[in-house]
C-alpha cells in the first residue's frame, strides 16, 4: 500500500500543482503542429529483386520514397514457399514470391503496407502466416489480415520521427474463402482478410419490373437449385430474380451501397487508431468501378471513403484496378480512388496450379511461360497491352498537424511494351509520358471537383484556401 501524505503535505502539493499545471496545459495546447510527409503508392506485385538496378531515374525514385517520414504501398503479394495448398479459386494469378523479396520493399523505403486483396486466399491460410512472417522480418508494418476478423480489422502502427502513423486496411474484392471469421468463446475465428462488402440493386422502369416479376414466377429456382426469385405482389416495387435485386426507379441504373456492419467496424478501428496516433491512413483494395465510366470510382467506395474520413482518417488510398483513378478532397483530406501500380511483375510468378492451366485449355505438361502467352495472346491483350496499366504516380502528401498542406503527384512508368522479366519495375517518367499521366489525372479528378496543375512535370493538387 502506498504511503499517504500528511494533510499539510497534500495542501502543499495541491498548491504546487495549481501553479504549474495551467502553464503546462497552455504550453501543450499552444505547441506548434508537427509537419509530416507521406509517400503513398499503389499496388506492389513484386516477384523479382529490384535492389541491383542502378538507372538514375530508378534510383531517384527510390530516394524520393525513402525521403518521406512514412511510405505506404499495397502489398498485393503472398510471400511463401508453397507450404499451403492452392485454393479451388484464386484472385486470378495464384500469387507467390520468395519470402526474402519482402525485404526488397523495405529496401525501397516502404514502412507500411496493406495485405487485404483478392489474392489473400490463393494458397490457404499457410501462405497468410508465411506472408505475415516475411513482412515482420523485413520490418514492414502491415494491416488488413489476421488470425480472425477482430485482428484483421485492427490498425497497425508505425512510429516515425514526425509521429505515430496508423494503417487500417480492407478489401472489397476477394474470394469468399479469404474472409476472416469472427472469434467465439467456443470456436476459433478463421484467418483471413478484413472485407468491405456491398449490396447491389438495379433500378428499372415499371414495365421491366413486371416482366421480371413474371419471370420470377416461371423460374423459381436458380441454376444451383436454390431459390431463384421472389415475385412479390402487384403494386410492390421490388423483385429478387436469380439472385439479383431489382427495384422501381426513374432510370436504369446499378446502385451499390457498402454493408453497414463492415463500414461501422472499419470506421470504429479508424476512430480507435486516431486516439493512439497522429495520423490514420485507410487502404482499400477495390477492383470495382463505376458501371458506366470505368475510370470513375464506384458509388459504394465513395460512400465508404467519406465515412472513413469522418471517422478520423487523414487520407484514404485505394488500388486494385491497376490503373489511375481520380482524386477527391473531402473535408480537407485526400481520397485517392486508385493509385495504380508501383511494381507490376505479375508474369514472372514461378508456378501456377493446374486450375489456371485448365482455364486456358492447357495440360499437365504446360509451363508458366506458355500459360502467360496463352492468356495474354502473346502480350496483345489484357494487362501487357494496356498502356495505362504501366503508368502511375506516387503521391507525396504533406500535412502540418492535421492540416493538408501539399500533394505532389510524381509520374512513374513501369516499362510498357517491354518483355516479361524486364517490365514492371518503376522509374520516373519522361517529360512526354509524365505530361500524359498528369493530363489523365486532371480529367479524372475534375469530375470529382479537384483541380490539378502540371508544374515542371509534377502534378500539384490545388488545395482550397
Amino acid at each position: 500500500m502506498l504511503p499517504t501524505l500528511p494533510q499539510r503535505g497534500r495542501h502543499l502539493l495541491s498548491a504546487a500543482l495549481s501553479a504549474v499545471l495551467p502553464a503546462a496545459v497552455f504550453a501543450a495546447s499552444s505547441a506548434p503542429p508537427v509537419p509530416i510527409t507521406m509517400m503513398l503508392a499503389g499496388d506492389s506485385i513484386i516477384t523479382q529483386h529490384i535492389s541491383p538496378y542502378r538507372e538514375p531515374e530508378f534510383l531517384k525514385l527510390i530516394e524520393l520514397v525513402r525521403s518521406a517520414d512514412v511510405a505506404v504501398t499495397n502489398i498485393e503479394m503472398l510471400f511463401h514457399n508453397y507450404e499451403g495448398y492452392p485454393s479451388v479459386v484464386s484472385g486470378g494469378t495464384y500469387m507467390r514470391a520468395e519470402p526474402e523479396l519482402a525485404k526488397e520493399l523495405a529496401w525501397a523505403g516502404f514502412d507500411l503496407g496493406g495485405c487485404a486483396n483478392n489474392h489473400t486466399g490463393d494458397y490457404s491460410v499457410e501462405s497468410l502466416f508465411s506472408t505475415d512472417r516475411a513482412l515482420t522480418e523485413a520490418g514492414i508494418v502491415h494491416a488488413g489480415i489476421g488470425d480472425n476478423m477482430q485482428q484483421a480489422r485492427e490498425a497497425r502502427f508505425f512510429d516515425s520521427a514526425s509521429g505515430r502513423v496508423a494503417l487500417v486496411a480492407c478489401s472489397s474484392t476477394f474470394t469468399p474463402h479469404s474472409v476472416a471469421g469472427r472469434q467465439r468463446s467456443d470456436v476459433k475465428g478463421r484467418p483471413g482478410l478484413s472485407p468491405l462488402r456491398f449490396e447491389t440493386k438495379f433500378t428499372v422502369d415499371a414495365a421491366t419490373l413486371e416482366q421480371l416479376r413474371a419471370l420470377a414466377e416461371k423460374f423459381p429456382l436458380a441454376p444451383g437449385g436454390e431459390a431463384g426469385g421472389r415475385r412479390g405482389g402487384r403494386g410492390t416495387t421490388e423483385v429478387v430474380f436469380q439472385g439479383n435485386h431489382f427495384v422501381l426507379g426513374e432510370k436504369f441504373a446499378m446502385v451499390r451501397t457498402p454493408l453497414k456492419r463492415d463500414v461501422d467496424e472499419i470506421c470504429a478501428a479508424v476512430s480507435d487508431a486516431k486516439t493512439m496516433s497522429r495520423h490514420v491512413i485507410v487502404s482499400v483494395h477495390c477492383h470495382e468501378a463505376d458501371p458506366i465510366d470505368r475510370t470513375a470510382p464506384p458509388d459504394f467506395l465513395i460512400a465508404f471513403a467519406h465515412a472513413a474520413v469522418d471517422a478520423g482518417a487523414s487520407a484514404v488510398i485505394s488500388h486494385g484496378p491497376h490503373v489511375l483513378h481520380g482524386i477527391e478532397l473531402y473535408k480537407g483530406k485526400p481520397i485517392f480512388y486508385s493509385l495504380g501500380d508501383f511494381i507490376m511483375q505479375n508474369d514472372t510468378v514461378l508456378r501456377q496450379p493446374q486450375e489456371n492451366y485448365d482455364s486456358q485449355g492447357l495440360g499437365l505438361e504446360a509451363r508458366v511461360g506458355e500459360f502467360n502467352n496463352k492468356r495474354t495472346a502473346f502480350d496483345t491483350r489484357s494487362w501487357p497491352a494496356n498502356r495505362e496499366m504501366w503508368e502511375s504516380v506516387v503521391a507525396q502528401t504533406k500535412f502540418n498537424g492535421d492540416t493538408l498542406t501539399e500533394i505532389q503527384l510524381v509520374p512513374i512508368t513501369l516499362g510498357f511494351g517491354r518483355p516479361a522479366g524486364v517490365r514492371g519495375r518503376p522509374v520516373l517518367a519522361s517529360a512526354d509520358d509524365g505530361a500524359k499521366i498528369i493530363g489523365d489525372l486532371v480529367k479524372m479528378s475534375g469530375s470529382l471537383g479537384t483541380k490539378i496543375e502540371n508544374r515542371n512535370g509534377v502534378g500539384f493538387v490545388v488545395l482550397p484556401p
